[in-house]
């Protein structure tokens, strides 16, 4: 049972619904912006409706498998640790797709809804913490970065479990590779900026 939950949540976590939207749409998102899945990309091209959209369909990607796994298991021992589980495979559906062949998005959405089911209130502080570096700089990636690497610390100083807070450093960890290439263009200076492109819808 325990097994088939995980790949379950998996599955879910695969359905690339910013593909999908875009599809819906007209456009391959993969083509164009930035080439990725995610909310931001698909808010880009698409406008902030069907970018919100993507947003929560990506993030209760991450609560759904969790919440049919605590259902299921009940009060069973290690139920917890395999809800956890369920979380972090959708994760990586979202990141590691089978219907993609392995290509998918960067995990942010995915990984808020994960947190979010998990440590609620340290995840609130980690979202304040993404809002404040977005609107100080400018830059969507940046504020990920930030939060994806503050969650587990916040964690711990609320007396999460040691179990949650090594999910989430690795699912941090995951979120940063992803983000390799955002990464290099912030250190170029040559990553996108919403600061940037509404001034230039304002012209």
């Amino acid at each position: 049972m325990t097994y088939l939950l995980i790949s379950i949540g998996y599955l879910l976590g695969s359905i690339p619904f910013g593909l999908l939207y875009g599809k819906l749409a007209g456009i391959d998102v993969r083509r164009q912006g930035s080439g990725n899945i995610g909310a931001t990309n698909v808010g880009r091209l698409l406008g902030k409706k069907l970018g919100a959209l993507t947003l929560v369909s990506d993030l209760f990607k991450g609560i759904l498998p969790m919440l049919l796994a605590a259902k299921l298991l009940g009060d069973q021992p290690g139920a917890k640790e395999w809800v956890m589980l369920c979380g972090g495979a959708a994760f990586l559906g979202h990141c590691f797709p089978v219907y993609l062949k392995f290509r998918g998005g960067k995990g942010v959405a995915t990984a808020l809804g994960l947190h979010l089911y998990l440590a609620p209130l340290p995840t609130l502080a980690g979202v304040a913490l993404f809002a404040a570096t977005v609107r100080l700089s400018g830059y969507v990636s940046l504020g990920s970065l930030a939060a994806a690497a503050a969650l587990p610390l916040l964690i711990w100083l609320a007396g999460g479990p040691p179990e949650l807070t090594g999910v989430s450093a690795l699912v941090g960890a995951v979120i940063w590779l992803k983000h390799h290439e955002n990464i290099a263009r912030l250190l170029r200076g040559q990553e996108k900026s919403w600061k940037k492109s509404d001034a230039e819808k304002a012209r």
